[in-house]
């Protein structure tokens, strides 16, 4: 794990209010598998945002709930220069309560791979 500082994931990374959200699922691309629902859209900003809609109902303790948050994040903070001018909701399943850590990592790359094809698609308002 790197201390570098341009790596972090700060405020300026995260989704911050129900409008910002919304404006991620009023035109997403979606991706989805057994852990996890992605969605992504283009935004403005130069760095990549993430929100996390981490439900109870899909994963009843807590603990997994945050084990699930930390996993999405940290994958998120390696990938997030490849993600840029992207703002990213993960919604988990019920799955990924159960799921070790390395399956929801591979499953998480292989979304980023697909919110990466939201960036070639032409920049809607």
């Amino acid at each position: 794990m790197s201390n570098d500082p341009g790596n972090r994931f700060g405020r300026k990374n995260r989704l911050l209010d129900a409008a910002e959200y919304g404006h991620v699922f009023a035109k997403a691309i979606r991706s989805r598998d057994r852990f996890f629902t992605v969605l992504c859209r283009r935004s403005s900003r130069d760095e990549a945002r993430l929100g996390l809609a981490i439900s109870k109902k899909q994963c009843k303790h807590a603990t997994g709930r945050n084990r699930i948050k930390r996993v999405i994040r940290e994958s998120f903070r390696r990938n997030q220069v490849l993600l840029s001018n992207l703002d990213i909701v993960v919604i988990n399943q019920a799955a990924a309560a159960k799921a070790s850590n390395p399956d929801l990592f591979a499953s998480l790359e292989t979304h980023w791979r697909q919110c990466q094809k939201a960036k070639r698609k032409p920049r809607e308002s």
